[in-house]
């Protein structure tokens, strides 16, 4: 038994360790709705600008979100507040021809996403950094989106 313990541990401990990983967190939405005035904002430092960096975005969302498509408008900041990268981008969380949620699905209804913002960014110096996303779309309260979240990881050289 402390044999079977010990090796759910390990495999635990071996599974959540993720040396990529620079950054990442999320931010619920209360009601399950995004609002256009919600803007959230990621704080996040980078320690070696010698190093080029991968930026994703995370979208949960559920059933309730009534488009196939997501636009996304984020703008990237070094510490002193000049912008270094504003894009608008867009991702489908539904199959444009069949309507099937696209995703990770883990709890009925609601699916998680990961897509890129840039890969291979390299930052001009060491310090804080923040993304900010807003929500672009026709509706000013866009329901179905429960959260929105940033990760940010060392790029894997190819050799």
């Amino acid at each position: 038994m402390r044999l079977l313990v010990s090796l759910a541990f390990l495999m635990f401990v071996l599974t959540t360790c993720d040396s990529s990983r620079v950054y990442e967190d999320i931010h619920d939405f209360k009601e399950r709705t995004w609002n256009v005035t919600d803007t959230p904002r990621f704080e996040f430092y980078i320690r070696d600008p010698g190093k080029k960096y991968n930026l994703y975005y995370n979208i949960r969302n559920s059933l309730e979100y009534p488009y196939a498509r997501l636009f996304i408008r984020y703008s990237l900041q070094d510490s002193t507040g000049a912008e270094l990268q504003m894009k608008l981008i867009s991702e489908y969380l539904f199959d444009q021809k069949t309507g099937q949620p696209q995703g990770a699905s883990g709890l009925g209804d609601i699916y998680d996403h990961r897509f890129p913002i840039v890969n291979g960014f390299e930052f001009k110096h060491a310090g804080k950094y923040n993304l900010e996303m807003e929500q672009f779309m026709r509706l000013d309260t866009l329901p179905g989106v429960i959260s929105v979240g940033v990760r940010v990881e060392t790029a894997r050289e190819n050799k």
